[in-house]
């Protein structure tokens, strides 16, 4: 079992219901932080004294207070922590459930795995973690397991995501253009990049760009 763990949580109450898991699976090294860039803080600072941690349990969503962040979100723990530490293994324990969502954790930021809260999740948590540390295939909760199995949500992949969230930012096909080619992002010319947005909008059947965005941030994808 994985020796040394950290939990990413800003509710105290299921920090406490994870921790209390996680001893129960008698692994002995724990660490909670309620904020993501003390999370990362405390990811680096393991891997430099040659103490790292094995497993990285986050939740997607952290309130905002007073406190300043460089890191906001779940999601963008994870692409530091994996940046930082590729090896480190990564189980989200979240309430979301949009399928988009979802699928881009596991194919572009590499989780290994998706609890979602609920009644009986503490036990799902376990079962997830047990099954991560065996080396299994990426756990998943049962009744998400739907989204690798509807063959429709496998035809957006990661650069249609990314080519939303350019959109979403209002940018022009030209800057989206020049934005896709600093970050040697591929297809980046002009004309693939209408085509693209043409097809995404015959998929999702948005009358326009405006509407095309509307429905993927309904959808959770932006």
């Amino acid at each position: 079992m994985f020796n040394k763990v950290i939990v990413a949580e800003d509710l105290d109450s299921i920090n406490i219901a994870v921790v209390q898991a996680l001893k129960e699976l008698e692994i002995a090294n724990i660490h909670y932080v309620k904020y993501c860039d003390e999370a990362f803080i405390n990811i680096k600072k393991a891997k430099i004294e040659n103490q790292p941690f094995e497993l990285l349990i986050v939740d997607l969503y952290f309130k905002a207070d007073h406190r300043e962040n460089r890191l906001h979100s779940g999601e963008e723990l994870i692409a530091a922590a994996r940046k930082e530490q590729p090896e480190i293994k990564i189980i989200v324990f979240s309430s979301e459930d949009k399928s988009f969502k979802i699928k881009f954790l596991f194919e572009t930021l590499a989780i290994d795995g998706f609890v979602i809260k609920g009644r009986n999740s503490i036990p799902e948590l376990k079962k997830a973690i047990q099954s991560v540390y065996d080396a299994k295939d990426k756990y998943i909760s049962p009744e998400l397991a739907f989204i690798y199995r509807n063959k429709k949500l496998l035809e957006i992949d990661s650069y249609d995501i990314e080519l939303l969230k350019e959109l979403s930012k209002g940018l022009t096909q030209d800057e989206i253009s020049l934005c896709f080619k600093n970050a040697s992002i591929t297809p980046n010319g002009n004309s693939s990049i209408e085509k693209r947005i043409n097809k995404l909008k015959i998929f999702f059947k948005a009358k326009n760009n405006v509407h095309l965005i509307a429905i993927a941030k309904d959808m959770g994808l932006v």
